[in-house]
């Protein structure tokens, strides 16, 4: 099987998705931005052949280079994972006549009030919204729908970009960053109470062979907001043993049916609170933040190798085990600035070595990141442990132990 695989090199655990695909006998070609010589000797062995264009987002630039490599081999599959990068994947399919996910369906996943319209036409609950292009649709919307309520770019991919609005005052100040940020198209919806998590698979032909539900704490938008919170999300192992898990992975069924997602990796963001169970966001593609390096070692699975068996083989060689959660807590400096030194590490060390999975503790002199960059920006922690609670328990230890001191 020839599978086009986008972006090979960049981040770096594109690189895995690669080996994956080259473990389960595909001949990879890899189209990316870098040059050749820029990647490593492993990378460059697990493909066939690799072909570098200024832009992958460029529809027409990687419609050229997937035609060159039709006119060198049979391709049967296209694949991208990053989510800026599925709608020109999809319009290089349809151009080329390669099979998989369908202009309509990358629309619908990048497209949030499409998306809530077309998960609402078949009974799911989402927050209400709309599209709007001008400051005067956004305030017919709060005019109708009240405060709070969430803008982003419409585009936008996970949180980025994304402000939630209490009043006009916070309104008008959110417009503007918009506007200065060149965004004119915006999606704006109803703020929903309630805890947030994801529901992410591994589906082929429009079922799941692999399903995982994660939990944030706290919500995402106040994990982003505020500097002295280190936040976490989990990722369960209770998946068949709780019924009030039973509903979300059936609206999750629901959603891939109602989008058209055939055999792809999903991530789905859900709210549960006094309103029930909402659907927020779909994407056909798989979560950032390495959330899959999570569901990998709580499964005792290669799931980078099982998602390239459902595009090759389609099935996947091992089931689940849920031996274990697992979770990352992000550890932020106390201020913009250069790392000096860390406080708590070896306390931390001694408590809960064995339950470690890894950690990423940037040396001295390493300049910040802004807290809104995210998760993985700065330091972290990840741990697994069999039970989900343990598990809940150890990373707010950590995160209330381990400090980021800057100078």
């Amino acid at each position: 099987m020839n599978v086009i695989f986008v972006e090979p090199a960049f981040p770096a655990n594109q690189r895995e998705f690669v080996r994956g695909l080259a473990e389960a006998g595909a001949n990879v070609i890899g189209i990316g931005e870098r040059p050749a010589d820029w990647l490593d000797t492993d990378l460059r062995g697990w493909m066939l052949h690799y072909q570098q264009i200024p832009n992958v987002t460029d529809v027409g630039a990687l419609i050229d280079a997937v035609r060159l490599a039709q006119s060198k081999v049979w391709v049967d599959a296209l694949e991208s994972t990053i989510e800026s990068h599925t709608m020109a994947a999809a319009y290089a399919r349809e151009a080329c006549g390669i099979p998989g996910t369908s202009v309509r369906t990358a629309y619908l996943c990048r497209d949030k009030p499409a998306m809530k319209e077309a998960l609402r036409a078949v009974g799911i609950q989402t927050a209400q919204s709309t599209g709007a292009t001008s400051s005067a649709e956004v305030r017919d919307f709060v005019a109708s729908v009240g405060y709070p309520i969430i803008l982003k770019p419409r585009a936008a991919a996970g949180a980025s970009g994304t402000s939630r609005v209490d009043s006009d005052v916070e309104l008008d100040r959110a417009l503007a960053e918009l506007g200065s940020s060149g965004a004119t198209d915006i999606a704006v919806e109803e703020f929903v109470e309630g805890h947030e998590g994801f529901y992410d698979t591994i589906s082929i032909d429009g079922r799941p062979a692999y399903d995982f539900i994660s939990h944030y704490y706290p919500n995402v938008l106040e994990a982003m907001r505020e500097r002295w919170i280190s936040p976490q999300f989990i990722s369960t192992n209770r998946v068949e043993s709780a019924e009030d898990y039973a509903e979300v992975r059936d609206l999750g069924l629901r959603a891939i049916e109602a989008l058209g997602i055939g055999t792809s990796a999903t991530h789905m963001e859900w709210f549960f609170g006094p309103k029930g169970l909402r659907f927020s966001e779909i994407g056909c593609r798989p979560p950032g933040v390495r959330a899959w390096d999570l569901y990998a070692a709580g499964n005792d699975i290669d799931i980078y190798r099982e998602w390239a068996n459902s595009i090759v083989h389609h099935s996947v060689e091992r089931p689940l085990s849920r031996r274990r959660a697992a979770g990352i807590v992000a550890l932020r400096p106390d201020r913009d600035g250069t790392i000096s030194h860390y406080e708590g590490v070896d306390e931390v060390q001694r408590q809960f070595g064995e339950w470690i999975l890894d950690s990423h503790l940037p040396g001295s002199g390493t300049a910040t990141q802004p807290v809104e960059a995210g998760y993985m920006a700065n330091a972290w922690i990840r741990m697994a442990h069999p039970d989900y609670d343990t598990v809940h328990h150890m990373l707010n230890v950590v995160g209330e132990t381990v400090r980021v001191h800057v100078s």
